[in-house]
């Protein structure tokens, strides 16, 4: 019985095997390890990777340092959507019993900061005896990772830098380009027998201060033979700075503003990109200690301006020789914007308003190029280029005039500078006669009692008054009046036509002009309204659009600021915004503004043009009686050549003669265009 049960559990067990293929020499199929061992890769599981190891290969590198290693090459590439995989052939995936090697073949891909990497190679199995217990092993070697890799090899990321674009003006002058300058520095192992006299002497010439260099020179990775940057300096003034015992220079590359503090506030300027930045702008390749645009078009353009990096995957031998290309991409500089503005006229119009405060805005009014932005005061974006501000950023900072404010972007209230627009208004609904002469006596005048202690004040008492006496000697009664026979609601729909409430459509970043914060309330407030104070507010370059319309028979042009807008092709902002002939009888009027001597305009006056301007000045003061500061206004153009028109606007003119003291600077601006275009 015993001896017929024992043949009987055999056969069970033979035919157990045979049904579940579970014997031990199906289990350790080399291709069953080599399969598991690329799906753990794939998972980055590298422990389940280390298992499958060869007992030599374990005694190579331990299992702490095998995951390292591939975790640190794979984070410092940024490897992404690893997939690996392997085909076995059939005739291969049973090898016989005296085969004891086998080499299966695999493909990896994955996605780097260098672009995709894509490569196949073959993975060698040792048949293995472990315990008594026969086992198919990785023999993992470095070409396992990459097959250009041996022992002592590194894989390096290299980063070249993608130049940032350049801003020109329209005839190629650049307002912000890259150019190489000296950088200075020290080299801390010969500043000599007086180190610290020579970082006195340093501080001195760069106006900083001997901790600011300390502190340069303080970072750990200093060193007594390494030259440690300082400041930016122009190359005609380098030579003062290498008298001074352990300083040097090296040549970087960094961005300039050749119209420095004429163009400052229209180009901004760039610098090191801060934490919150990075943070807003993490997923755009951005770095610590990547220079970003700050403020001006730097900032607008941004996107545009910014390179791209290039980057390379290389692997290094044990001394840093560069042995393979993993992966490549190429850098890519960033985009070169060319601008409607001409620079010329820019450092022209800012020479005119360097000692003042104010803003300008000019324009080609038939093309609607925006030929020039400019604030007073202002700064120079250069310094922020030169590594240490020191006391001069201060002193902006603290200046009470504001240099960092831009105020070619602010709005201003315009003064009567805004009669024209008040009387096309009240010409094109037929609530103003042109001809008509008003009786108004005396320099003050209130509608009726219910105004109270509230008047309206004019300069000259000049009567009758018809619309080109009003325009000549800028008669806010006269204006005042209009508005209210315009009424409320008409004077506000009609407004609107001119953009007033509306972003100027350049892409730049400019305060919307506006009729009234909440609407105009009461009679009064038209009344100051049609004279260009009140609520009324707009930057220079909107009051130089609204005048555009006197160019162009009734037609606001649309601003152009950068030739990707269609530079030197009209079209129009605002269309019949006034009628032709109001436009005409209005451009006539301002001619005679002008050249009337005693009229509010004449000190733009040029014998032989027929310049066609307004002046105004804006009252900024609590109360009707009180104490208050003025702001001068011109906004004009030669209407025989109608190729630039200027708006200007300055600050606290009261005690300088009013709106007079601006009408001068404007007529410097046009004598001195007047005189480029009889030369060329």
């Amino acid at each position: 019985m015993k001896k017929g049960l024992l043949y009987l559990t055999g056969a069970v067990v033979v035919l157990f095997v045979l049904l579940t293929g579970c014997d031990k020499e199906e289990a350790e199929k080399p291709s069953d390890v080599f399969q598991a061992y690329l799906t753990d890769w794939q998972q980055q599981n590298f422990a389940g990777m280390y298992t499958k190891l060869t007992p030599a290969a374990k005694t190579a590198i331990t299992e702490t340092d095998f995951a390292e290693r591939y975790s640190k090459i794979y984070e410092g590439i940024s490897a992404s959507q690893l997939t690996v995989t392997g085909a076995v052939p059939p005739e291969e995936d049973k090898p016989g019993e005296e085969v004891t090697e086998i080499s299966y073949t695999y493909n990896v891909k994955m996605e780097t900061a260098a672009g995709p990497v894509t490569f196949s190679h073959a993975a060698k199995l040792l048949k293995s005896v472990i315990d008594k217990e026969t086992k198919w092993l990785i023999a993992w070697e470095p070409s396992l990772i990459f097959p250009q890799m041996e022992e002592g090899d590194k894989v390096r990321v290299l980063t070249s830098e993608g130049q940032r674009g350049e801003i020109y003006d329209r005839s190629e002058n650049g307002l912000a380009v890259n150019a190489e300058l000296p950088q200075i520095g020290i080299v801390p192992g010969k500043l000599g027998d007086n180190p610290e006299g020579a970082k006195a002497s340093l501080a001195e010439k760069l106006d900083i201060t001997v901790d600011d260099i300390n502190k340069k020179l303080s970072a750990a990775w200093v060193k007594d033979n390494l030259f440690v940057p300082i400041a930016v300096v122009p190359q005609e003034s380098l030579q003062p700075y290498l008298d001074i015992p352990g300083v040097d220079y090296q040549k970087k590359t960094v961005r300039a503003y050749p119209y420095g503090a004429a163009a400052a506030h229209l180009t901004g300027y760039i610098a090191e990109i801060s934490a919150e930045q990075l943070e807003q702008n993490k997923d755009q390749g951005y770095k610590t200690g990547d220079l970003i645009g700050k403020s001006g078009l730097e900032q607008v353009f941004e996107k545009r301006l910014k390179g791209k990096d290039g980057k390379r995957i290389i692997i290094a031998d044990e001394a840093g020789k560069e042995k393979a290309v993993l992966a490549q991409i190429e850098a890519a500089a960033g985009e070169t914007i060319r601008l409607t503005i001409d620079g010329e006229l820019q450092q022209t119009v800012y020479d005119e308003l360097k000692s003042d405060t104010g803003s300008a805005a000019a324009i080609d009014p038939q093309t609607g190029d925006v030929l020039a932005l400019v604030s007073s005061p202002s700064y120079d974006p250069n310094a922020f280029q030169r590594g240490i501000l020191g006391k001069q950023y201060q002193q902006w900072n603290d200046d009470p005039d504001k240099p960092f404010l831009n105020r070619f972007a602010q709005g201003y209230a315009p003064g009567s500078a805004f009669k024209v627009i008040t009387a096309a208004i009240g010409l094109d609904t037929k609530k103003l006669d042109p001809a008509e002469k008003k009786n108004i006596s005396g320099l003050t005048w209130s509608a009726d009692s219910s105004w109270g202690n509230y008047y309206v004040k004019r300069v000259h008492d000049v009567n009758p008054v018809n619309l080109q006496d009003a325009l000549v000697y800028s008669d806010n009664i006269y204006f005042a009046q209009t508005a209210l026979g315009i009424g409320r609601d008409a004077f506000t729909e009609e407004t609107a036509k001119y953009g007033v409430g509306e972003a100027i459509p350049v892409p730049y970043p400019l305060k919307k002009s506006q009729l009234a914060n909440d609407g105009i309330q009461n009679d009064i407030q038209l009344a100051d309204t049609g004279y260009g104070q009140g609520e009324l507010t707009m930057t220079s370059l909107q009051v130089a659009l609204m005048f555009s319309a006197l160019v162009n028979d009734g037609n606001m042009i649309y601003p152009l600021l950068s030739e990707d807008d269609g530079a030197g092709s009209a079209k129009y902002w605002k269309e019949h915004v006034m009628s032709p002939e109001t436009a005409a009888l209005l451009k006539s009027d301002l001619v005679k503004a002008v050249s009337t001597a005693g009229g509010a305009g004449h000190g733009a006056y040029i014998p032989g043009a027929s310049i066609a301007g307004k002046t105004g000045t804006a009252e900024l003061k609590q109360s009707k009686g009180g104490e208050g500061s003025e702001n001068g206004w011109f906004a004009g153009f030669n209407a025989d050549n109608p190729n630039l028109l200027l708006a200007m606007m300055i600050e606290d003119v009261k005690e300088r003669g009013g709106s007079g003291y601006t009408t001068p600077k404007v007529k410097h601006i046009f004598l001195k265009t007047l005189q480029l275009q009889n030369n060329g």
